[in-house]
């Protein structure tokens, strides 16, 4: 197809409006426009296009609607990561400058793109949310009544301060009614919470039992209902990771070295460093709900008996601290996780000796 056919769109959304860049194949500007942010509007500019049409923009807010709307329309569509779009800071920015930054960078090929897609997985991924955004503000009030207690000097440790049943001794250990009054609040507001969380929990377990890779994922020892549905919101499909180191970075277990100071002059000679500094550390862009179900079930396999305990012990006896034992046994986790979710198998402790990590 020339390359006049064919168009590369940036869009800048915004609440109340979208700046729309458009390029052809040859990078120049043809086309600028602002529109309101409806979806009939957009469709409506977009068929007004000749050609084959290529759309991005940034993952937010209306990425999701978005990409619903527009994909029947365009030949390609991409949600792009704005913490990679580094390009977009440099020299002056506006609405305008952004479109164009955007519609540039996807002529050259330059976006990462953020999945998007499985439309059929839509109630669980958001059931999903909904139960992890509830179980967050659930943690956050436990942090605040307990911060509140040890602010008034009252030691308070385990669980038991959450109890309804010790709930009054407790409470009769502030001596401040106004402080009282405030840990009183917090009782209330953790009640709600807990009802709203088994509420959202059995609608996301019933959610998940509609679909056939939880079942596959219920397999594996550790990956229980729960975290079997929450990975399955999470992924929507396996066959995004195209390797396991793909889904070890994505889940936040792939090992990062940083060196420096690699070099040096020696009599004259450049001679390489016999003991370069080196910084090894997991990589800190990642998506923490995928890292907490894959540590957490390694964490939990690691104290009781069975093939990932035999896996962990022996990484122990071979000198292995317990810390980087455990990472390793989450990166085997989801090593298998995402072998048996591709071939639909069922799970073999033989899995855990075959795969290396």
């Amino acid at each position: 197809m020339p390359s006049s056919d064919v168009k590369y769109i940036g869009l800048d959304v915004h609440k109340e409006a979208i700046t729309i860049a458009v390029l052809n194949g040859d990078g120049k500007l043809v086309m600028e426009s602002v529109i309101e942010t409806k979806a009939s509007t957009l469709v409506q500019f977009l068929d007004g296009l000749r050609g084959e049409l290529h759309v991005t923009l940034e993952e937010g807010t209306w990425a999701a609607w978005l990409y619903d709307v527009l994909k029947p329309h365009v030949r390609e569509i991409v949600v792009c990561n704005p913490r990679r779009n580094a390009l977009l800071k440099e020299g002056s920015k506006n609405d305008k400058v952004d479109a164009r930054k955007l519609a540039e960078l996807l002529r050259t090929g330059m976006l990462r793109a953020v999945y998007h897609g499985e439309n059929g997985l839509r109630t669980l991924r958001e059931l999903a949310r909904s139960y992890e955004v509830v179980s967050k503000d659930l943690r956050r009030v436990m942090n605040r009544l307990k911060a509140l207690y040890r602010g008034w000097g009252i030691p308070c440790t385990g669980m038991q301060v959450y109890s309804r049943r010790h709930r009054e001794p407790w409470l009769n250990k502030i001596l401040e009614p106004g402080v009282r009054r405030r840990a009183e609040l917090f009782y209330q507001q953790l009640d709600g919470l807990q009802t709203l969380r088994r509420t959202v929990r059995g609608e996301l377990l019933a959610e998940s039992r509609k679909h056939q890779a939880v079942k596959v994922l219920r397999q594996i020892p550790f990956i229980g209902p729960l975290r079997a549905a929450q990975l399955v919101a999470l992924m929507q499909t396996p066959h995004r990771f195209r390797s396991k180191r793909q889904l070890w970075t994505y889940s936040g277990l792939a090992v990062e070295t940083h060196d420096s100071a690699q070099y040096r002059y020696v009599d004259g000679q450049l001679q390489r460093s016999k003991k370069p500094q080196q910084v090894r550390g997991l990589n800190q862009n990642h998506n923490h709900a995928m890292k907490e179900i894959f540590k957490g079930a390694a964490l939990n396999a690691a104290l009781r008996a069975g093939p990932f305990q035999d896996f962990y012990e022996g990484l122990l006896a071979r000198g292995m601290k317990p810390e980087l034992a455990r990472v390793t046994l989450a990166r085997k986790i989801a090593a298998i996780t995402l072998t048996l979710w591709k071939k639909g198998e069922c799970f073999d402790a033989g899995y855990v000796k075959r795969q290396a990590v």
